[in-house]
């Protein structure tokens, strides 16, 4: 295997670095892939977080999986990205320094904007040497999404790998042009989305979730055995119709109801007031199913969205 221009030999490890872009001062900007290698073929996984540079929870789990030196497989080979968008995480920002959406720039361009040289070089230095890949990601701003593995539920392998996953919930969704996602999938390659967590947080139980879940996956694959201690007794939830409740309108807000439960059509889930005692509104389910994301800002507008209801779907 030939990566960024080093050979890995069987039985080898290596810290490689993506070079893509540069500081005003003209210092490198270097992207750690951290690559290794078994003696013996199998699959190339690549577990990676930090396309978002403010997304920590994702970043934590990748950093857990390598200091606890989980990525040593026995068959095969494990790459870790922990944080790809490094401009991001030195400002602890979502975006890149231009503004853009490094999740919206793929497959990307070598002569265009900075999140489109990003994508460019991930697809055509990395992308290419994986089988797998697990992309871990939190909820934007204020919003916290209960932890979820995302995929398109008709591809059966995607979705078997889900399972194997064992999230709480498994959400369908559909590809999203300009995404790593869809980017991916167009290759014929596989990828599981992890959602978890709110941004610039580290949170113990999402940590755990996607930590434990990763190493399902490697097992499954035949990389490498763990003792997993999560009871294999929870089933994960499909979800299949999904819908953002809003703020009615601008005002102070409390949610009452804790993310991740069932709730029935009518319950009163939030309140929004004013800072005055003249207003309050109740907020009622708009449907029964469960909460995957509350919004956990303390003051919205109208229009806000704030809590993410979601119906099961059942299994086919």
């Amino acid at each position: 295997m030939t990566m960024l221009g080093q050979e890995i030999l069987p039985g080898r490890g290596v810290q490689l670095n993506l070079e893509v872009a540069h500081l005003h001062t003209r210092t490198p900007i270097q992207v750690p892939v951290l690559v290794e290698r078994a003696k013996e073929d199998g699959p190339t996984v690549l577990v990676m977080a930090g396309l978002h540079g403010d997304e920590l929870n994702g970043i934590e789990i990748v950093r857990r999986f390598l200091r606890k030196k989980l990525n040593k497989p026995s068959k095969g080979t494990i790459i870790c990205l922990p944080i790809f968008n490094i401009f991001g995480f030195l400002n602890l920002q979502r975006e890149l320094p231009d503004g853009r959406d490094l999740n919206r720039s793929f497959p990307g361009s070598n002569s265009g904007s900075l999140a489109a040289q990003f994508a460019f070089h991930f697809m055509k230095e990395i992308a290419p040497h994986c089988d797998y890949i697990i992309d871990f990601h939190t909820g934007a701003a204020q919003r916290n999404n209960f932890p979820q593995i995302r995929c398109v539920f008709s591809d059966q392998e995607s979705v078997e790998l889900a399972k194997v996953f064992n999230p709480p919930f498994i959400l369908h969704s559909g590809l999203i042009a300009k995404t790593l996602r869809e980017s991916i999938v167009k290759r014929k390659k596989k990828i599981l989305l992890f959602e978890g967590g709110k941004s610039n947080n580290i949170e113990e139980n999402v940590v755990e979730e996607g930590l434990n879940g990763l190493k399902r996956v490697i097992a499954h694959l035949g990389m490498r055995n763990y003792k997993i201690d999560i009871s294999k007794d929870r089933q994960p939830i499909f979800i299949g119709e999904n819908k953002w409740m809003r703020a009615p309108s601008s005002g102070m807000f409390q949610c009452f109801v804790a993310n991740g439960t069932a709730v029935q059509k009518g319950e009163v889930l939030a309140l929004v007031t004013d800072p005055y005692g003249k207003y309050e509104k109740k907020i009622k389910a708009s449907q029964t199913g469960y909460v995957i994301c509350i919004n956990e800002a303390a003051v919205v507008y109208k229009g806000d969205a704030i809590i993410h209801l979601a119906k099961e779907k059942p299994q086919q």
